[in-house]
């Protein structure tokens, strides 16, 4: 399976698209639609290259998702990029959210979970809250 455009849209939204590196709210340096492997203070990017950036940052979520946990629906799959995407696999594969999702939790178990991912630090993030919303709609839109 592969992230459908709806899902790459909504990554793309939530993210933002920057040409030029930045510090997010975790102080990491960020370019294109947030990309941060090897992304230093005065890097500079067009919009083909964040595309390409996205798309290669994507492949590793995908092959992850893939073989960690199949038989996802399209809007599960494209929810679960978007927050990968936002949180890393690392962080993903000891979540609880994940272990609900594997034990088919009920779903506000699991909608619980996603909204658990909102800090930035120990402060809530506006732009998490927003982000968690989206994904939670996109994951129950079966």
């Amino acid at each position: 399976m592969t992230i459908s455009n709806q899902g790459i849209e909504l990554i793309k939204q939530c993210e933002g698209l920057r040409l030029t590196a930045y510090r997010c709210q975790a102080g990491v340096w960020t370019i294109g639609y947030g990309h941060t492997k090897n992304v230093k203070s005065n890097d500079v990017i067009n919009v083909a290259q964040a595309e390409t950036f996205l798309r290669q940052d994507l492949k590793n979520i995908e092959k992850w998702l893939n073989v960690n946990m199949p038989n996802l629906k399209q809007c599960q799959y494209d929810a679960l990029c978007s927050f990968i995407y936002n949180v890393g696999t690392t962080a993903f594969s000891t979540s609880t959210l994940r272990k609900k999702i594997l034990a088919n939790a009920e779903c506000w178990e699991i909608e619980q979970q996603f909204k658990r991912w909102v800090y930035v630090g120990r402060v809530v993030s506006n732009g998490l809250v927003n982000r968690r919303k989206k994904e939670i709609q996109m994951y129950f839109s079966v």
